[in-house]
């Protein structure tokens, strides 16, 4: 990082504004600008941009939306490959959009060494693309404030999630990002961490207790109770502090993992959380209405046991639906006529 640049602390004290991603995997989706409308109609304060949209970036110039832009994985061998490629990279995606409210410049998204990820071939380009981005940002007296972060996956960088206490990072994770950890620590900047509750619930990981299984008598699943915020005593005692629903499981296990691997200033931001409408167990839009609502409410007026007073900021997945995801395309809070599948408050407390 070059001397004198201006770095955000992290995420700001009281309630966050909960975000929205915005994929476009997709081929019958509304225009950018028709969803930019739709986030502000809906009263959605930031969005997540997995990637430069030049037109969503335009039809954000001056709604006052927060802006998390992300560096696709297939751009970070070329950014990483030299300073003037990473220049090139903030002034046609940043610096020419003086009219955009950006939040962070999310280097990578999801990049393990893991061949099942798809994403080991990135590995060797992740440190040094998120160092010359930081440095062609800090140059910037307008857009030297803008955090550089990566986003993981919790389920894919972290073993021993159950109780959050134990957590840590995956060895084989831990031995190319701890790195990345020394970058965010030296530059305060927060780890942003896809959450994946519902892959919890459908396959029955390890961060749901194995004695919370469904009854045979009732309707009542104990697993979806606890994955939608719908249990009130504690389902996960963890020392002295209990818990009653996953998120909380999941966010207290990145902050436990941290710690143990010296990064325990880190503010943790996520980056990815929803529920899917339709597609397989557990899915429907009253189950996915549920979840999301019941999440807003609690990060809205709550932070988690490990740390009751840092409140979350979160970013729900998704605006629309993605057909071109295959299993995964029933995540849109809104249908593609652009009407809301459920009623939801982003904004609610």
């Amino acid at each position: 990082m070059k001397l004198g640049a201006t770095v955000r602390h992290g995420p700001e004290a009281g309630p966050q504004p909960v975000g929205v991603c915005y994929g476009t995997f997709a081929t019958n989706q509304p225009s950018a600008q028709e969803a930019v409308s739709v986030v502000q109609s809906a009263g959605i304060k930031r969005i997540r941009l997995y990637g430069p949209d030049h037109n969503a970036l335009q039809s954000l110039g001056n709604t006052g939306i927060e802006v998390m832009l992300g560096v696709p994985n297939r751009e970070l061998q070329w950014v990483a490959a030299s300073q003037d490629n990473a220049d090139q990279w903030i002034q046609g995606n940043i610096k020419n959009y003086t009219n955009v409210n950006f939040r962070y410049i999310v280097v990578g998204n999801g990049v393990t060494p893991y061949e099942f990820s798809g994403t080991p071939q990135y590995v060797p380009f992740l440190l040094q693309a998120m160092r010359n981005i930081q440095n062609s940002i800090s140059t910037s007296a307008q857009f030297n404030h803008i955090p550089v972060t990566t986003a993981i996956d919790q389920s894919d960088a972290l073993v021993n999630t159950s109780p959050p206490s134990q957590a840590e990072f995956n060895p084989a994770f831990l031995q190319f990002f701890d790195p990345v950890i020394r970058f965010l620590v030296n530059t305060r900047t927060p780890l942003l961490v896809n959450l994946h509750p519902y892959y919890s619930y459908l396959y029955n990981k390890g961060d749901i207790p194995r004695d919370l299984q469904k009854s045979t008598t009732t309707s009542q699943d104990p697993r979806l109770e606890y994955t939608t915020f719908q249990r009130r005593s504690p389902v996960v005692q963890d020392g002295p502090l209990a818990y009653t629903n996953i998120f909380d499981v999941m966010v207290d296990s990145v902050y436990s993992a941290l710690k143990k691997a010296n990064g325990a200033g880190l503010d943790v931001v996520v980056s990815e959380i929803g529920w899917p409408t339709a597609g397989g167990e557990g899915t429907s839009n009253l189950i996915a209405a549920t979840h999301n609502k019941n999440l807003i409410h609690h990060v809205r007026n709550a932070g988690t046991p490990k740390r009751p007073l840092k409140f979350i900021e979160i970013y729900i997945f998704s605006l629309f639906d993605e057909d071109k995801r295959g299993d995964n395309k029933n995540w849109g809070v809104f249908l593609n006529n652009k009407q809301a599948k459920y009623r939801i408050n982003f904004s609610s407390q």
